[in-house]
């Protein structure tokens, strides 16, 4: 695992985009504060870039310098939750333009997966997580279920993790003045 982590590391350093696992679906993914970086996932999956994508943090206090203000239910819930939940943030920072939606505001999500967690860490800052597949297509849920388009489109494909199946995507939810809203389950 050391070794994919270092090798996807320096594909992230030169604004590469990679294919990854993620503690969900298999994810492409790239340097989230590198505004060109994401402007190729949007070009990989032929989407749009007014939909916004779900970037990774390895940590609440990576969170913290990306998100001016963390609400206290999504502390709460970030440190109960047992399953991958994205929260949707108001106000965030230091990212490039385009991971952030028309309404302000940018999902973001903790990976409880060791290779995702230590590649962030690695790499030391946050990383775009969106499902390996083109735009309006179903959501690969394992390796072998994703397409050449998208398989010959990345730079690096991480040699992990290859045979793992995933049943869904992460839980999405959104705090808005108190109330948590789930936006997906």
């Amino acid at each position: 695992m050391l070794e994919e982590i270092h090798k996807s590391e320096k594909y992230l350093r030169k604004g590469n985009v990679i294919l990854y696992p993620t503690d969900t679906v298999w994810g492409i993914g790239c340097d989230a504060t590198d505004a060109a970086s994401v402007k190729r996932i949007f070009e990989i999956k032929n989407r749009v870039e007014s939909k916004s994508l779900i970037i990774l943090v390895d940590s609440i206090e990576m969170l913290k310098e990306y998100i001016g203000e963390i609400p206290e239910d999504a502390l709460k819930i970030l440190k109960e939750s047992k399953k991958p939940t994205t929260i949707i943030y108001n106000n965030p920072k230091n990212l490039a333009d385009n991971t952030i939606a028309s309404d302000n505001t940018v999902a973001i999500r903790i990976p409880q997966d060791k290779f995702c967690q230590e590649l962030i860490k690695e790499f030391g800052k946050p990383i775009v997580s969106t499902s390996a597949n083109m735009s309006g297509e179903p959501t690969p849920k394992s390796f072998t279920e994703i397409s050449k388009a998208i398989l010959n489109s990345v730079d690096y494909v991480v040699d992990l993790h290859r045979e793992k199946k995933t049943k869904k995507s992460s839980t999405i939810l959104r705090i808005d003045k108190g109330s948590v809203i789930v936006i997906r389950e």
